[in-house]
């Protein structure tokens, strides 16, 4: 994620650096350790907790025979990883909501104005819902302007309820009656959306211990703003003494601000992030594990949160049938476009592409960075929808005329026409070869174990010359003039 992205680069520098050397000798672990310092400190970790972090892996490298090993980097790597997840805060699952007991279960959110508690209350409503739970949005929040509007708005967008009274209403008496509410409906999770101020003040901590007080809520989480830095930290610790918080939910967490209070918050507060928020949009929250964000830091991926997503955005009778064309060799651009559309639910191509182990080495060549950021998903799809439903399915009827008059519709070049196409055909030749068992692909894929861990097909396929050089064969283009040729032949005999 870009908020870790100068910290992860670092890293993975430091640790492919000590990579290169056999054996590791106490001065190659001290000058590791410096750079280890240095990298936390830009990212803004708190100097404190820098200084412990540095002094817990030098302890463990130097007194767990990894000098003497044979693959000194790899235990240094791991011990750092360790470290690491006990920092942003631990395997002991502590950052999962507690809704145990009756129901209705309440959640309190608290925190400062600006900090997107409102639209964090219905991400996790939203998120609730997903897993099979009967949220309500309780708009407890009534000094700023259109606050309460605001939550009506989302839920109506999500069809979550939204429990309100009229303007003037106690803070305390709306948390009170919204779980009458809740058990009139049979709503089962009571989501309150408190009032934030512009800072801390004492009325604003009286209001939200007395609403603790009366609903004895089962978590009360504050939503902070990750770009705040070592400020979010300082918020949360005021925020714990007050109220006696349970978990946090870090904001704007995919901002490219430095990432140090997500590293430092819960060692220094002890208070266990729940959540991070991902983006504006209704299902950008993600729940917080502090193993995979600590393996994404250190460029190793997070494949469990792909596939999560995966599981989540792809429709799996779609991927069934798609999987049996490719088998049958009968893949065509409609196919292509559904799996392309498929792959878009998932979220932005670049927070996709981060959650793959080794990223952050590719994320530098010049290709991947267009690729990334240059929305090729959107111009591929351009390039598909300006073809006839018959071209789709038959992508051997389009000649030149087609190829220009589909370039003009959708706004590109021939060239980017040819491109798709030529690759397009390429990937169905291999699929074919695959489902044939004959061919240079077939040999792959049972060298691979009937396929399994082949590489992906890229969705950018149409932009990028990759593929018209491997290993010798003929291109998509080529194959169509010497079918031309071949009809040609036949039809003079």
């Amino acid at each position: 994620m870009a908020m870790f992205e100068s910290l992860s680069k670092r890293l993975e520098e430091v640790f492919t650096n000590l990579s290169g050397k056999g054996k590791l000798t106490e001065a190659d672990v001290d000058e590791t350790m410096r750079e280890v310092r240095l990298a936390l400190l830009e990212a803004d970790v708190s100097l404190k907790l820098v200084r412990q972090f540095v002094e817990h892996v030098k302890a463990k490298a130097v007194g767990a025979d990894v000098l003497g090993s044979f693959s000194p980097a790899q235990q240094v790597l791991q011990i750092v990883n360790d470290e690491l997840i006990e920092m942003l805060g631990g395997s002991d699952g502590n950052n999962k909501l507690d809704l145990g007991g009756a129901p209705p279960h309440v959640i309190m959110l608290v925190g400062l104005q600006g900090s997107g508690k409102t639209t964090t209350a219905a991400k996790l409503a939203n998120y609730l819902r997903k897993q099979g739970l009967r949220p309500v949005l309780v708009a407890a929040d009534i000094y700023r302007p259109a606050a309460v509007h605001q939550l009506q708005t989302l839920g109506k967008q999500l069809t979550i309820p939204v429990y309100a009274e009229p303007a003037g209403s106690n803070p305390v008496d709306i948390s009170v009656h919204s779980l009458e509410y809740a058990r009139e409906q049979a709503l089962n999770v009571v989501i309150l959306d408190t009032a934030g101020r512009l800072n801390i003040d004492e009325r604003m901590m009286q209001e939200v211990t007395t609403i603790r007080n009366r609903l004895h809520p089962g978590e009360v989480l504050l939503v902070a703003d990750a770009m705040t830095g070592q400020e979010a930290v300082r918020v949360a610790d005021d925020f714990n003494k007050a109220v006696s918080l349970t978990g946090m939910i870090l904001t704007k967490m995919d901002g490219d601000a430095r990432g140090g209070a997500a590293l430092s918050i819960r060692s220094i507060t002890g208070v266990p992030i729940k959540f991070m928020g991902m983006g504006e949009k209704t299902d950008a929250l993600e729940p917080f594990y502090p193993d995979r964000l600590a393996s994404r830091i250190l460029g190793m991926g997070d494949v469990l949160s792909l596939i999560e997503r995966a599981q989540e955005a792809i429709d799996e009778e779609e991927a069934l049938k798609a999987q049996a064309k490719m088998q049958q060799g009968k893949f065509d651009l409609e196919d292509f476009l559904s799996a392309m559309r498929q792959l878009k639910r998932m979220g932005p191509l670049r927070n996709v592409m981060e959650m793959l182990p080794g990223f952050n080495k590719m994320a530098d060549m010049p290709e991947m960075e267009e690729a990334l950021e240059g929305d090729q998903l959107k111009r591929i799809e351009a390039i598909i929808l300006s073809m006839t439903l018959e071209e789709r399915h038959n992508p051997d009827l389009i000649n030149g005329s087609r190829r220009r008059r589909i370039a003009h519709g959708s706004g590109s070049t021939t060239q980017a026409v040819n491109q798709l196409l030529d690759q397009f055909h390429e990937m169905r030749q291999m699929m074919r070869q695959m489902s044939t068992g004959k061919g240079p692909w077939a040999r792959m894929a049972q060298q691979y174990g009937g396929g399994a861990g082949m590489p992906a097909i890229p969705a950018t396929a149409g932009y990028s010359n990759q593929g018209k050089h491997s290993g010798g064969k003929k291109t998509g283009k080529a194959i169509r003039k010497e079918k031309r040729r071949h009809k040609a032949r036949s039809g003079r005999r």
